[in-house]
């Protein structure tokens, strides 16, 4: 099993909020915008360009770094159920990785996080690749110990997640929650492309005993 990281893993509103108040904007309006620009499917780094035309992101969290507020997540941000879901998948002997879109700092964090809870952490920044770019989901099978039909990569985006992982052969869940896991729920292909469909990661052991029996 791999693991997205943002609204899979790691609650975002927090952070989502400081970027609000580093442009200067309303919390709820960065919201709005944001749920905006997920909802016509384009990238989600085009609400700085609405909100403040010409931003370049990766400038930007340089400033913040250099100004003592650099992106940040920790304990009290991940979903509740990250804990009892990874200890109990654990304890059912499944391998455990994760991988998503995230910095050389968040890669940094999550080893923190995570080092004792699974077997592999990889971001985009350490392989350079991002999703929903192939060649991210093929670094992720070059580092499984498994061949690519037996790994299931859970994740909240159809666009990002769900999508390529199916295209590269993985099986699928995803979860229902965060904005795009929210939006992105009423295509019809959160229905057809997943190979199942959560809405806490507190279902897995019990939707993947299933579906592995079945298999048999």
């Amino acid at each position: 099993m791999v693991f997205d990281v943002g609204e899979c893993l790691v609650d975002e509103t927090r952070e989502y909020g400081t970027w609000a108040d580093w442009l200067g904007v309303p919390r709820h309006t960065f919201a709005a915008v944001f749920g905006a620009v997920i909802a016509r499917g384009q990238d989600y780094r085009e609400t700085f360009q609405v909100l403040r035309p010409g931003f370049d992101l990766s400038v930007e969290r340089e400033a913040r770094a250099a100004a003592g507020q650099p992106e940040y997540f920790g304990e009290e941000d991940l979903y509740p159920d990250v804990r009892p879901a990874l200890a109990a998948l654990r304890a059912a002997g499944l391998w455990l990785g994760i991988a998503g879109n995230q910095t050389v700092r968040a890669g940094h964090l999550l080893r923190e996080l995570f080092t004792k809870d699974v077997d592999m952490i990889g971001t985009s920044d350490d392989w350079g690749a991002s999703k929903p770019d192939p060649a991210f989901f093929e670094r992720v099978a070059a580092v499984v110990p498994f061949p690519v039909e037996e790994i299931l990569y859970v994740g909240d985006r159809l666009d990002n997640d769900i999508r390529p992982a199916v295209a590269a052969g993985y099986a699928t869940a995803l979860i229902r929650r965060g904005p795009w896991g929210t939006i992105q729920a009423q295509d019809p292909a959160a229905d057809e492309l997943p190979t199942m469909r959560i809405g806490s990661l507190g279902e897995l052991p019990e939707r993947i005993a299933a579906f592995n029996a079945a298999a048999r």
